[in-house]
């Protein structure tokens, strides 16, 4: 497995796999070509299929045009063998000669892959010697450590500093998300709802309070991150505003330290990262389950280790967080990141809770293993019709026409 900072990917939304791929793709292309002429960039399949919405092509026109000019081709019925999130770039000389032509994919998370395999950067290194919950979970109970410490043992010691960074960059984007009123970019004409959830969980007892203040955290980075601002993939765009949601409320009205909550992060991006290894985090390639549900069982991890659950409660609540999200379509009205996956976020992040409190009832025993749910999570996603992973074309997103 590759370094957890791979997972939490510091950027702008509203997408890991159209927004932020796209543009690291071009970032590189261009670094690769800096005299070319003019370019074309080819986007395939579900790219093409919801990429106006999620502003992929937006993403790719910032980096390249002030170099050379652009044109851009949507193939979205056409499909490339490796993933459903393909591009093509090409460079042209002054005779209008192709230099050459790059086939890229965004495979979730802001993550490329190159003919099958990761870019290769420092960071995209395999540093885990182990990459199976079971494993894992072996290790902690031989050991007498938790997961935080074997993530310890593997990543440099720089990843503290990173982990503060990404925490600081997810409480600025809640304080953003409940500060800011008005409409969401896009045709939905959608309303931000985070400050007013806010504001109606403050007059509520404290059992509704505590829910609804969990609510108003989640909308406020899902919100964020749909107008395009500054988010940490957790592990994408689309699935960004439930752990921030879970660990905010937990710090807030739990007093946690920030070294215990940079210690949940690390657990957390140690579950996501066994689910990108061995499944995968990219809607487009396994529907919502690989993205919601996914950050529900980080955040469920995550709570689970605060209050103070043993290796094996933590491994229970991640595997019901990822259980109960299995199934789930990537349905995107209008190609948006907006509706259904604003409501997801503050949803699942309620769910996570729930799985903390569930596994703490335990001896975290039980039938069915993280791993397991996971193997369960590839097949399932793979069995889902390509119109139920973020084309745009199924589910929800049916009666609603593209931009």
């Amino acid at each position: 497995m590759n370094s957890i900072k791979e997972l939490y990917r510091i950027g702008y939304g509203p997408s890991s796999s159209h927004t932020m791929g796209p543009r690291k793709a071009a970032e590189i292309f261009q670094q690769k070509h800096p005299g070319s002429s003019s370019f074309k960039v080819i986007l395939y399949g579900s790219l093409a299929a919801t990429g106006k919405g999620h502003l992929t092509d937006r993403a790719i026109l910032n980096v390249l045009e002030p170099y050379a000019p652009v044109e851009i081709e949507w193939r979205p019925k056409e499909f490339l063998p490796f993933h459903p999130n393909a591009m093509t770039f090409i460079s042209y000389d002054t005779t209008g000669k192709e230099n050459e032509r790059w086939t890229v994919y965004s495979i979730g998370g802001g993550a490329l892959a190159e003919e099958g395999k990761p870019l290769n950067t420092s960071s995209s290194l395999s540093i885990y010697e182990m990459h199976k919950m079971s494993d894992i979970l072996h290790w902690c109970e031989k050991s007498g450590k938790n997961y935080w410490e074997y993530v310890k043992e593997c990543e440099d010691e720089d990843l503290w500093d990173y982990l503060a960074e990404v925490w600081k960059v997810m409480k600025d984007c809640i304080q953003r998300g409940l500060d800011a009123e008005g409409v969401l970019p896009g045709p939905l004409n959608l309303r931000r709802k985070a400050s007013s959830y806010y504001i109606r969980a403050t007059g509520y007892k404290q059992s509704l309070q505590s829910r609804g203040l969990v609510f108003s955290y989640a909308l406020a980075v899902s919100e964020e991150n749909a107008s395009g601002g500054k988010i940490v993939t957790a592990p994408t765009c689309g699935s960004c505003g439930v752990l921030p949601a879970v660990l905010f409320h937990l710090q807030k009205t739990r007093d946690f330290s920030d070294t215990r909550i940079l210690r949940a992060l690390a657990t957390a991006g140690l579950i996501g990262n066994i689910v990108k290894t061995n499944a995968s985090i990219s809607g487009a390639e396994v529907g919502c389950q690989g993205e919601v549900g996914v950050a529900c069982a980080m955040a469920a991890a995550a709570a689970t280790q605060l209050f103070g659950g043993s290796p094996a409660q933590i491994e229970y609540s991640a595997e019901m967080g990822l259980e109960h999200h299995l199934g789930m379509t990537c349905d995107p009205v209008c190609g948006l990141v907006q509706i259904p996956c604003i409501e997801r976020n503050a949803y699942a992040a309620a769910r996570a809770l729930d799985a903390n409190i569930y596994s703490s009832f335990t001896d975290g025993i039980h039938r069915v293993s993280f791993d397991k749910v996971v193997e369960v999570m590839k097949q399932t996603g793979h069995d889902l019709p390509s119109l139920y992973k973020e084309t745009g074309e199924g589910g929800l997103a049916k009666d609603y026409s593209q931009m």
